[in-house]
C-alpha cells in the first residue's frame, strides 16, 4: 500500500543530532526532510492548510533555514517572499532591529521597502525554540509596517517556552516536549 501525504509521519523525517552545536544540545535536523520529497511535500501541504485562513498577502522568513520553508510555501500558495536576514546582507536601504539573546545581542534586517504599509505578512521560520528570534522577527516587520496576523514553524521545542514569548497566533507542526 503506497503512503499519501496525508498518512505521512513526519516526525520519521527528522533526524535528532545529539551535542551538536555543543554538548548537550539535541539538534533537531531537517535536512532528512527536505531530502525526502513526499514528506517534504506533505509538510508543505500542511502549513498551507494552516496558512490560508490568515489570507497572507506576503510570506517572510528567518535566515537562513526560514527561507527554505517560507519560498516554497509561497510558491504553493501564489504568493511572494520576503527575508529578513543577518545585518549588511541586503542591498539598498534596510530597515533593522536589535534584540537580546540569552548571552548577548543579535540583528535582523529587511529591505525598506520589502512590504508596503498594512500588508498582512506570516512569519516563518524551521524551528521555534525560546522564541526571541521569532519575537524580533515579528517587531520588524510591525517596524516596517506590516501586519502579523501569524508565525508558524515546522518544528517547537516546547520546553523553552517561546510561544509565550509571542504576541500573535502561533502554529507549529511538530513539537517537541523534552
Amino acid at each position: 500500500m503506497t503512503e499519501t501525504h496525508a498518512d505521512l509521519d513526519l516526525r520519521q523525517h527528522i533526524r535528532g543530532i545529539p551535542d551538536f552545536p555543543k554538548p548537550g544540545i539535541l539538534f533537531y535536523d531537517i535536512s532528512t526532510l527536505l531530502r525526502h520529497g513526499p514528506a517534504w511535500r506533505a509538510a508543505m501541504e500542511r502549513l498551507a492548510a494552516v496558512i490560508r485562513p490568515y489570507k497572507p498577502d506576503l510570506l517572510a522568513g528567518i535566515e537562513s533555514r526560514g527561507f527554505l520553508v517560507a519560498a516554497p510555501l509561497a510558491l504553493e500558495l501564489g504568493l511572494g517572499f520576503v527575508m529578513l536576514r543577518k545585518p549588511r546582507k541586503l542591498p539598498g536601504a534596510t530597515v533593522g532591529l536589535d534584540y537580546a539573546l540569552e548571552y548577548g545581542t543579535d540583528r535582523i534586517e529587511i529591505q525598506a521597502d520589502a512590504v508596503a504599509p498594512g500588508q498582512r505578512v506570516v512569519l516563518l521560520d524551521d524551528l521555534l525554540a525560546t522564541g526571541g528570534t521569532m519575537a524580533a522577527g515579528i517587531g520588524l516587520l510591525r517596524q516596517a509596517g506590516a501586519e502579523v496576523p501569524l508565525v508558524a514553524a515546522l518544528i517547537e521545542l516546547t520546553f523553552l517556552g517561546g510561544r509565550q514569548r509571542l504576541d500573535v497566533p502561533c502554529e507549529t507542526l511538530l513539537r517537541y516536549d523534552d
